[in-house]
């Protein structure tokens, strides 16, 4: 057992960089649209496009990243999904290099693929390589962290690399997040290409006959929309207030600064996680789903009616791991505060929509990945009243998604189907 542990110490570092590049990459296209905004003159809504195309691949990528994975093994789908994720950055690098804004939301497109695929085997490969059980389960909860934490740092990088956003501004100002990007996206296919992996063995489900599918439940049905509108408030609460910070007509602040500020949002989510880990064995998701959609919604409706001229110091993480004060409007502070909220509702809402299906719950998984799509959509549509209007009056659009979660965690989420056998 020592050495199978020995064999398998590298791939499982692997998979945890694996695991953080998930985040580095989805969370490097929001804070890019301040770097579009001003490289193209772009307007909110097309900052957001590269966010847009980034999530969208989920909802083309998220059945098939499963049936491949179940054809060709999990270090294969990882070996394809590091290829594919290399290529995505080098098209967004080549994109700043010949200027072009289409370009560039191909290569957000691509690199959507790949960490679709990344989160189909990364969890179950991290599972695997710990031997399943209480380790497994300890492996994945590192490299949660670490992808929490790679989340946390995005923003601040590129907001120190971009400094104040003027009209030269540029995508090759961000080169070096790139190029750290594409080096562990080479280091870690290299790694495993030499080192071998065990793969499960997958039962033969012949057996079972499914006379249902997961859509054949309310609530989950109800589950589904919870996990889209959920993806695209966790990216657009932070997302469009890093466009706030720095446009003229918001805040007008420096993108280094809006990027310790974003970088907050994320490290917030991460104290989050370990506090919802913490008494998650205590509440119930129910409980904890209800909670931190009510005050998510108080937090924002003070983000929307409080004045932004108000400014306050708050304290935020800093990219030496260290905190410092960054004075900024109070909606700012509020609105990073959600982090804290949205932190421990992914589970919720997975654990409340998967309860009762029994058989279903594997297929039912695989629509959930295309569900994250959520991501794109939702704040494609807010940075559009973001320009028809302003950016305060843009978050009306993540009351509405989280007055629909708050719904879902009081009533949609009970199992109305339970004449249905799951066994």
């Amino acid at each position: 057992m020592t050495q199978q542990k020995k064999n398998y110490a590298l791939p499982i570092i692997m998979m945890i960089l694996l695991f953080g590049m998930i985040s580095f990459v989805t969370n490097l296209a929001a804070p890019m649209g301040v770097v579009v905004k001003g490289q193209f003159q772009a307007s909110n809504f097309m900052g957001m496009l590269g966010n847009f195309a980034n999530f969208a691949a989920y909802a083309f990528m998220g059945i098939p990243a499963g049936i491949l994975l179940k054809k060709i093994g999990y270090k294969s789908t990882a070996l394809i999904a590091i290829a594919v994720g290399f290529f995505g950055i080098l098209v967004q690098f080549l994109s700043g290099t010949i200027g072009s804004f289409p370009v560039y939301l191909i290569g957000a497109f691509i690199s959507g693929f790949s960490m679709c695929m990344l989160n189909t085997v990364v969890n179950p490969m991290l599972n695997t390589l710990g031997g399943g059980g209480k380790k497994g389960n300890q492996l994945i909860q590192i490299g949660g962290t670490f992808n929490s934490l790679m989340a946390t740092l995005v923003p601040v990088l590129v907001g120190i690399l971009v400094g104040q956003v003027t009209r030269e501004t540029a995508i090759t100002n961000v080169n070096p997040v790139l190029f750290i990007a594409m080096g562990i996206f080479a280091t870690v296919g290299i790694v495993l290409f030499f080192v071998q992996i065990p793969e499960p063995h997958i039962k033969k489900a012949s057996s079972i006959k499914y006379e249902h599918s997961p859509w054949a439940f309310r609530h989950f049905i109800l589950g589904t929309v919870a996990i889209f509108v959920y993806v695209g408030i966790e990216v657009g609460v932070p997302g469009t207030m890093n466009l706030f910070l720095t446009d003229p007509q918001g805040f007008g602040g420096s993108a280094a600064e809006a990027g310790l500020v974003t970088g907050t949002y994320w490290f917030l989510m991460l104290i989050g996680r370990f506090l919802g880990a913490s008494f998650g064995a205590k509440i119930s998701s129910k409980a904890m789903l209800t909670f931190a959609s009510s005050l998510a919604v108080l937090l924002v409706l003070g983000a929307i009616f409080l004045p932004t001229t108000t400014l306050i110091d708050m304290p935020v993480f800093k990219s030496d791991l260290s905190f410092g004060m960054a004075q900024v409007p109070i909606n700012a502070m509020l609105l990073v505060l959600v982090g804290l909220c949205t932190s421990i509702m992914w589970g919720g809402i997975f654990n409340l929509a998967v309860e009762g299906l029994g058989k279903y719950t594997e297929a039912a998984t695989g629509i959930f990945m295309v569900m994250v799509c959520g991501g794109g959509i939702l704040p494609l549509i807010q940075n559009y009243v973001a320009d028809v209007a302003n950016f305060m009056s843009s978050y009306w659009v993540i009351i509405a998604a989280l007055a629909f979660l708050l719904y879902y965690a009081i009533s949609g989420c009970k199992n109305v189907n339970k004449d249905i056998p799951v066994e």
